[in-house]
């Protein structure tokens, strides 16, 4: 580890913190209802999406017909999404000539942006239409990230209401997510992106002569406009299979900084938004506490592992840190730091391999992911995963002192509780299970790249990375088979919806209890207690969920590899 490397990361820190005020305070105006900047543009195209919609401003929803809302609509973007795949050969804008994909693969490729993972069982250059990458993919970037800070948004409304039946209007939060912070946002990194040399075109690849006479073609096209939304709605679907290793999506350092922060800033900001709706900013500044004493033991962790190197290079006398397959333009500081910046949000994008890292360095994203990718998050998913989690520690808290446990004045009761554990408990559940069958199937066991532990550690990756919604690989997994691409999918579903369904029965339910003033015994949620207490609660209930997993891939690769051993 060098000091370079630390300034590197605390740049990024700070810059991220630097955000939070000033865009939590945009959003909580923007979802209030309140006028901004933007207003006098955008009120009209509002109001007639509304009318589109056959619905108002002022029209709010029970969180069963806002959830209904939302399968609906999502049910509607997979099928069009899967429509536009299939049929991509005979539709324009497609200069490269691609053919249909295979009905498996667009089935995990359509599951994977509308549940906001962007999983990648395909090289975009190689596969996709500029029809499909822009009016398929990228619009899903757009709106699955939109539903993701709804239901967030959702979720705040009910602690901050003080007693009520209605959590909102899905059709009106998706709408301002996207006209007021998604769009404006990605127009603006977009122009910066094409500044820093990412291509913006819809002409065809480019043919080139090397010097010694080969052919090349050098593949091309609408790369910045996706790449903004990918980063932004922490989505991570990249236009280049190798993603953001590639030098046309991530040029130099200054592109690398703006993609991290970019994937941290909305779920950092979304918990100034939730202190100020609620009427108390030191809560959502506990929040982020315990999202940043996770993510720096993440980023310490991964880092150390990195520049340490592996131990059996070490054993022959060749020291150094690990530099196998991470760009030398970005360093072990960088990649470390964007592997667990990407797996703590779910954004599957990548500028290293996670499959070259470290036995120890590649356990932190799979942690991260396990997790819930709670430690800030994609956005919005990120922060109503958190709230689950504080709904179960608030719980613990108060069987400990024996109240009646509440949070923001909200009495946390058998129903939330019951909620909260069968949100958390889905990802497991489609984590394990599915790893556990894909390690005794023939078909699927042949798929892996690597004999051992870390080939376990492969299966195990994609099933975390599924079911968390965050879609990056840790490579040397064949993943485009049918067992593969169905399954995924499946876990995928399950994480989105099986999570979101829950959360938002939660907000049902305490949206219509009174709130409650505080008293001398109420347990106060806006310091370190509290934030030792839900860091606690989360490690404890990972830890004990996924450690006999985590034992069988990384943890045993590392101490096998201690003592000399291959496979």
């Amino acid at each position: 580890m060098t000091l370079i490397g630390w300034l590197q990361i605390l740049l990024f820190c700070g810059i991220v913190l630097a955000l939070v005020k000033p865009l939590g305070g945009y959003m909580t105006r923007v979802f209030s209802g309140e006028r901004t900047l933007l207003s006098p543009l955008l009120v009209p195209v509002e109001r007639g999406l509304y009318a589109l919609a056959g619905t108002g401003e002022r029209d709010e929803q029970h969180w069963s017909a806002y959830a209904a809302s939302m399968l609906l609509f999502n049910l509607a973007g997979f099928l069009l999404l899967y429509a536009l795949l299939r049929l991509q050969a005979g539709l324009p804008y497609n200069p490269a000539g691609m053919g249909a994909v295979p009905a498996d693969l667009s089935f995990n490729t359509a599951v994977s942006f509308v549940t906001n993972t962007n999983w990648q069982n395909y090289g975009g250059e190689g596969t996709l239409s500029y029809l499909s990458q822009m009016a398929g993919l990228t619009v899903q970037n757009f709106v699955s990230g939109a539903t993701g800070i709804a239901i967030a948004i959702a979720f705040i409304r009910a602690f901050s209401r003080a007693s009520g039946k209605a959590i909102g209007n899905f059709w009106v939060d998706m709408v301002r997510a996207t006209l007021y912070l998604l769009l404006p946002l990605c127009i603006v990194l977009t122009l910066v992106y094409v500044f820093l040399g990412v291509p913006q075109t819809l002409g065809p690849y480019i043919e080139a002569t090397t010097l010694e006479g080969a052919k090349q073609t050098i593949a091309v096209g609408p790369v910045a406009s996706q790449l903004a939304i990918k980063m932004l709605g922490t989505n991570g679907g990249g236009f280049f299979n190798a993603n953001s290793a590639h030098p046309f999506e991530n040029p130099d350092a200054i592109s690398n900084l703006i993609q991290m922060v970019s994937i941290f800033a909305i779920g950092a900001a979304l918990t100034n938004v939730f202190g100020r709706m609620v009427g108390n900013t030191r809560q959502g500044w506990a929040i982020l506490a315990a999202m940043l004493v996770l993510f720096v033991a993440g980023v310490t962790v991964t880092y150390w592992a990195e520049a340490a190197g592996n131990p059996l290079m070490h054993a022959f006398g060749l020291g150094g840190g690990n530099m196998e397959g991470k760009e030398v333009r970005f360093g072990i500081a960088l990649s470390s730091l964007f592997a667990v910046v990407t797996t703590a949000a779910s954004c599957g994008a990548v500028n290293a391999m996670h499959g070259s890292f470290t036995a120890l360095g590649g356990l932190v994203p799979l942690i991260n992911m396990q997790l819930g990718e709670v430690i800030v998050g994609g956005v919005g998913a990120g922060f109503y995963g958190i709230l689950l989690f504080i709904v179960v520690a608030v719980f613990v808290a108060g069987l400990m002192v024996g109240r009646t446990p509440e949070y923001i004045g909200k009495k946390i009761e058998a129903k939330e509780m019951k909620m909260a554990v069968l949100a958390i408990l889905c990802l497991p559940l489609a984590m394990l299970v599915f790893t556990a069958i894909a390690t005794v199937l023939p078909s699927a066991v042949a798929s892996i790249g690597t004999a051992g532990p870390h080939g376990f550690s492969e299966i195990l990756y994609a099933y975390t990375s599924a079911a968390a919604n965050n879609g990056s690989a840790f490579g040397g997994l064949t993943g485009n088979t049918p067992w593969y691409n169905v399954t995924l999918g499946f876990g995928m579903l399950i994480g989105r919806f099986l999570v979101i369904i829950p959360a938002l029965a939660i907000a049902g339910s305490l949206v219509a209890k009174k709130t409650v003033p505080a008293s001398a015994g109420t347990f106060p949620t806006d310091g370190p207690l509290f934030v030792g207490l839900l860091v606690g609660t989360i490690l404890i209930v990972g830890g004990l969920t996924f450690f006999p997993g985590l034992a069988l891939g990384p943890v045993v690769e590392h101490l096998v590899g201690l003592n000399g051993t291959t496979f």
